[in-house]
């Protein structure tokens, strides 16, 4: 299971809950499939598949595995079945159904569509990083990390986290790379990135597979527009893009790393899926220390 994206929370206080005791409070909320009226559930499951335990534990860091599955009823099929509704009442009866009678006649039909509505499931994935103090979730939203750890907390009873911010300005800090082409050794610049402009228009320029030292981009950032999206490469071969609230898209790990786990050559899915996770934490353990040393270093000023 490797991650694509990164969101990552900075713990205010030691996280010390042991797999064992994690698993046995996340199997108080394990993922049931939606009721005939309910519109979502989310619960806890396997990362690994449905007969593996619900944490993953190697190394001192733990994966642990949200499934959450909604009933698709589209706006258009309700609209159309309260459109028809109406005009047989209005045809029937000889008068205008008001705007009133409108809404409740549409959740009475959403009452009467949902046990037919299709379900779609969506997994959300996180593992705990204790030794560096971090939760990494692997999303790109904001709102689907911040449900995962609403998730977290009501079977955890509290989760003291915030998300990890850095020393200095993110988008000053990228600015300044485009500006003079250089990060640091184990960094360089891809061929990406997004510019705004901070006026109150807030115009958007975006860049891909470009050459950022082209003078048009950097005549852009004379003129006073701000670097929100870079794409970096570490030294050791992952790739990314890096956005203005430091969340991490897009991520690629490289042929050198992959090749660290096709070695081990392991005997079952769930020997793989040990080996990279094994591998993907440690390299993430040093490349989270490295994007955030390019940031000036991880403000912990909050944390206990």
């Amino acid at each position: 299971m490797w991650f694509k994206n990164l969101i990552i929370y900075r713990f205010t206080q030691p996280f010390d809950i042991s797999a064992e005791e994690l698993a046995e409070k996340l199997a108080e909320h394990p993922f049931r499939p939606c009721g005939s009226q309910e519109i979502s559930r989310t619960g806890f499951v396997s990362p690994i598949g449905e007969q593996g335990d619900l944490v993953h534990a190697a190394g001192g860091y733990t994966m642990v595995c949200s499934k959450k599955q909604q009933r698709v009823l589209p706006a258009a099929a309700v609209n159309e079945a309260v459109e028809d509704k109406v005009k047989a009442i209005e045809a029937d009866e000889g008068r205008k159904v008001g705007r009133k009678e409108q809404q409740q006649i549409k959740e009475e039909l959403v009452i009467t569509m949902l046990p037919k509505a299709f379900t779609r499931s969506s997994r959300l994935y996180a593992y705990f990083a204790p030794k560096e103090g971090h939760l990494i979730v692997n999303s790109s939203s904001v709102t689907a990390a911040e449900e995962l750890l609403v998730n977290l907390r009501e079977a955890l009873g509290s989760l003291p986290v915030v998300p990890a911010a850095s020393k200095s300005i993110p988008q000053q800090v990228m600015t300044n790379w485009l500006k003079h082409q250089e990060t640091d050794s184990d960094f360089v610049l891809g061929q990406e990135c997004e510019l705004r402009d901070p006026g109150e228009d807030g115009g958007i320029i975006r860049c891909k597979n470009q050459d950022l030292s082209a003078e048009n981009i950097i005549n852009h950032l004379e003129e006073g527009m701000l670097v929100s999206k870079l794409a970096i490469i570490s030294s050791a071969g992952i790739e990314c893009i890096v956005d203005e609230n430091l969340t991490v898209k897009r991520l690629k790990f490289g042929d050198m790393i992959q090749e660290k786990a096709d070695a081990e050559e392991p005997d079952t899915a769930a020997q793989q899926f040990d080996v990279d996770f094994t591998i993907m934490t440690l390299e993430l353990a040093n490349f989270i220390r490295s994007l955030y040393a390019l940031f000036g270093g991880e403000d912990t000023n909050y944390a206990i």
